[in-house]
């Protein structure tokens, strides 16, 4: 049995522990919050950008731009969004092996025609100890995200598409659906199929850090009761629109604007989706660390009271020999 001293520092040393992850839950906490504030300003512009694509096709079922013309891959770039830190549990290592599967289904085109756009520096660090050939260096966007550089990925994606510099774009991301659950995702982003885009699942639950399966059904309960208490008609937009100057032109402009807004979806899902991966993990700690406390206070007062009995019994004993 260990003695008081060595249970007391383990007391002390796993206090200092729990005080780390408790703070790093707190702090994973806040950044989810700004996180789903990220996406709540973007979700209106998805919402009108994809009412507007889906009027077009309503119009003009055959409408056609080199951006959805499918053909044999022979070169292919992978898009995989991870984190550049640890501590968020699976997160990393479930990012990671998803692309290794992609890589594996892509292994007979070699790896010279295996294009990565690492985001994140676990992604990064994985792509040099593979060998593999790395678009460039994009740590900072995943502490950071911003529009501006998923612009610019998904232009130059865009343009080495219809130049055929790749035949075929993969995005590899966790999409956020709420604080408790992540979901692993890998969609096909160029050739763009309309159908398959405009039918994702963009169900998420922005307003609030719970993570229990119980708690979020319940508050999407009352949530959808108070929608149907506080429901107003609204007025539908116009969907009577004159094309100018023809069908395949205006997509070819809209077509590259959702491929931008899906790359910054993936980044800003991707980015969400680590915060409440670390939260949970450190959430899970802090309990494991509380666990453990009270065992080893037991263990403590055990002994303790052990080392008690021990003296009164050689006091006794003493006093009986005298």
């Amino acid at each position: 049995m260990p003695s008081l001293k060595e249970i007391k520092n383990r007391i002390a040393s796993v206090n200092s522990t729990r005080k780390i992850t408790s703070a790093m839950k707190m702090v994973a906490s806040s950044k989810l919050h700004h996180a789903q504030v990220q996406i709540e300003k973007m979700l209106p512009y998805e919402s009108l950008l994809e009412h507007i694509v889906k009027t077009f096709l309503a119009s003009d079922a055959d409408a056609d731009t080199v951006y959805q013309r499918k053909r044999s891959v022979g070169k292919v770039a992978l898009v995989v969004f991870a984190s550049n830190s640890s501590l968020c549990g699976g997160f990393n290592s479930n990012v990671l092996k998803l692309m290794q599967q992609a890589l594996a289904e892509y292994e007979h085109l070699g790896k010279d025609n295996i294009l990565i756009y690492p985001i994140g520096r676990k992604v990064a660090e994985k792509v040099a100890k593979l060998g593999l050939k790395s678009a460039g260096d994009f740590t900072a966007l995943a502490d950071k995200p911003n529009s501006l550089d998923c612009i610019n990925i998904a232009t130059e994606l865009g343009r080495m598409f219809r130049e055929g510099g790749v035949d075929k774009v993969e995005l590899i991301y966790h999409h956020f659906k709420s604080a408790g659950s992540q979901i692993l995702t890998r969609k096909t982003l160029l050739p763009f199929d309309l159908e398959t885009q405009l039918e994702e699942d963009h169900e998420r639950d922005l307003t609030s850090n719970i993570t229990t399966k119980k708690a979020q059904d319940y508050l999407k309960k009352r949530k959808k009761q108070e929608g149907e208490r506080s429901q107003e008609d609204v007025k539908p937009l116009n969907d009577n629109f004159i094309v100018e100057p023809d069908m395949e032109t205006v997509l070819g402009v809209l077509i590259p604007k959702f491929i931008h807004l899906a790359v910054y979806t993936a980044l800003l899902d991707s980015n969400a989706s680590e915060h409440a991966a670390r939260m949970v993990a450190m959430q899970t700690a802090t309990d494991n660390a509380d666990e453990l406390l009270r065992e080893l206070n037991l263990q403590y007062n055990k002994s303790r009271q052990q080392a008690i009995t021990n003296e009164l019994l050689d006091i006794v004993g003493g006093s009986v020999n005298n």
